[in-house]
């Protein structure tokens, strides 16, 4: 797996229109600073397309592998909201001074400035309602959630409450859910592809076909067209979705024809 980054500025500079960001990263993987002339240097390569894609980092098994500290569930979202303030900071100013509980920087300089103004928007990924949802309604542009209609309309619901405690207006957030589409030209196509890449799922446990549940949509278009309009009908904006086989050309137009119907 290639360093997201790097990848990203070689796609930047070979497109014209296409917006740019990882889905998402770890603020434990970098120092903020860092990070933040990282980002701003793509937003500069791409003029002006990039995203910034970041939450506090879950995959406790690569951080042990890179030794990078994973530490509690809540020094990871200290380090979140830590590295958002001085992200922000150096979007927008030339030098930036911070002494947190994790992370300092004294006059860390960011010239140039990304071409975006007020800096690349900043979607945060996760779907805890109390830390997550909370930054997005302070530091972020964008927010990606996780979970069926039912749970995203109660998330979005929890999201428009912190908003409105911050002074934040609702229409400020882009609204966004993370899963995979498998589509086919009927409902069996689907159901087949599906069968292909993990196998016989009518023997898979119960935890197997609840995850199903909340990360795929399956079936032909229309089918799938209704439960993507479920979900703009719970308050999202548009979908952030991926393909079991991305080399399948005929399942990007259908996923295409779908989507198009309901986030035109």
């Amino acid at each position: 797996m290639f360093e997201a980054y790097t990848l990203l500025s070689a796609i930047a500079a070979r497109t014209e229109k296409v917006r740019l960001g990882c889905m998402v990263g770890g603020m434990t993987y970098r120092n903020p600073a860092f990070l933040a002339k990282t980002v701003t240097c793509l937003d500069v390569i791409s003029k002006g397309r990039a995203i910034w894609g970041i939450g506090a980092g879950w995959f406790e098994q690569e951080h042990h592998d890179y030794h990078f500290e994973f530490g509690t569930f809540s020094d990871r979202f200290e380090k979140l909201e830590e590295g958002l303030q001085i992200a922000r900071s150096m979007f927008v100013n030339d030098t930036t001074t911070f002494d947190g509980k994790w992370f300092k920087v004294t006059n860390a300089l960011n010239v140039p400035k990304p071409v975006q103004a007020g800096g690349p928007p900043i979607l945060i990924g996760g779907s805890g309602p109390k830390k997550t949802l909370r930054m997005v309604a302070q530091y972020g542009d964008a927010c990606n959630v996780f979970g069926d209609a039912a749970v995203v309309r109660h998330l979005m619901g929890v999201l428009d409450e912190h908003c409105d405690r911050l002074g934040r207006p609702r229409t400020d957030i882009c609204r966004t859910r993370l899963g995979s589409i498998v589509v086919g030209r009927t409902m069996e196509d689907a159901q087949s592809t599906l069968k292909k890449r993990f196998g016989d799922i009518d023997s898979m446990p119960a935890e197997f076909h609840e995850r199903l549940r909340n990360m795929f949509i399956i079936g032909d278009v229309d089918t799938v067209g209704e439960q993507l309009q479920a979900f703009k009908e719970a308050g999202l904006d548009g979908m952030v979705t991926s393909l079991i086989d991305p080399t399948d050309l005929d399942s990007i137009a259908l996923a295409g024809e779908a989507l198009r119907r309901v986030f035109p």
